[in-house]
């Protein structure tokens, strides 16, 4: 029993299963590029560990503006565990209908925007009602999902309905059902998910994509580069274009906020 070497020859195989994905993540990139050049943003949200997917997207080291990532700390706030802010206050919130609606309250929506909505089981209640809600403005949604685990997870919506059944494209993480991908002999649980591994590797090969499209286009993006690779007075250029960049897109989703269309 090597458990170490057991999970990485899984790893491995998730790249093949990302990389089996190649069609749709062109796509995904493609329907990003077009909201991005339009002036618009990609909204990405994530409740519980998949935060981490938005973050790994936007704001970090080799990634560049055009994404609104939608972080609520009341759903991803994890370090306490328990007591205030806890864990399962966490878990409750995400499966409170209507707070994905008071949510995106806060933004002015157009179709021109898009929208990326990651859960590995795809049956908690806020990211499917925020998916819906995307496909209510008629915004395209790209759903990251794990296929195995959310075939054999029930929903948590009355309906039954999962995230996707309201996704225009979906994209699998290629982990198992449980996501933990080691069995340990005596121990009953199996360890170390993968989701999270496959969830990066499509996150970063959309990315990679999107910046090829929006350079090919002629608007390269501003990327937040270390000074070790660019040096440090373009490192600090980029940074502050690419903040400045981000303030401006983001403004225009504030500027309307509660004004009818006949306005």
């Amino acid at each position: 029993m090597d458990p170490i070497r057991d999970y990485l020859e899984k790893a491995r195989k998730l790249v093949d299963i990302v990389e089996a994905q190649r069609q749709d993540i062109q796509m995904a990139a493609s329907w990003f590029a077009s909201t991005i050049l339009s002036g618009r943003m990609v909204h990405s949200f994530g409740s519980g560990h998949s935060r981490i997917m938005v973050e790994e997207m936007w704001p970090r080291y080799g990634s560049f503006p055009g994404f609104n990532p939608i972080v609520e700390l009341s759903l991803t706030f994890h370090n306490l565990v328990v007591g205030a802010n806890g864990q399962r206050q966490a878990m409750f919130l995400e499966n409170v209908p209507g707070l994905a609606e008071r949510i995106l309250r806060n933004f002015h929506l157009s179709e021109e925007d898009s929208a990326l909505i990651i859960s590995s089981s795809g049956c908690n209640v806020v990211p499917i009602e925020m998916a819906e809600l995307f496909q209510q403005k008629r915004i395209r949604v790209v759903a990251i999902i794990t296929k195995a685990h959310s075939a054999q997870s029930s929903s948590k919506r009355s309906d039954g309905k999962k995230l996707s059944d309201f996704a225009d494209l979906i994209l699998d993480t290629g982990a198992p059902a449980g996501d933990a991908m080691v069995r340990i002999p005596e121990l009953d649980t199996p360890v170390a998910p993968g989701s999270t591994l496959g969830g990066v590797l499509l996150i970063n090969t959309i990315k990679a994509e999107l910046a090829r499209l929006l350079t090919e286009a002629g608007h390269p993006p501003k990327v937040l580069s270390g000074a070790a690779i660019v040096g440090a007075e373009r490192a600090r250029e980029l940074f502050e274009s690419a903040y400045d960049e981000h303030a401006h897109r983001l403004s225009r989703l504030y500027m309307q906020v509660g004004k009818s269309t006949k306005d």
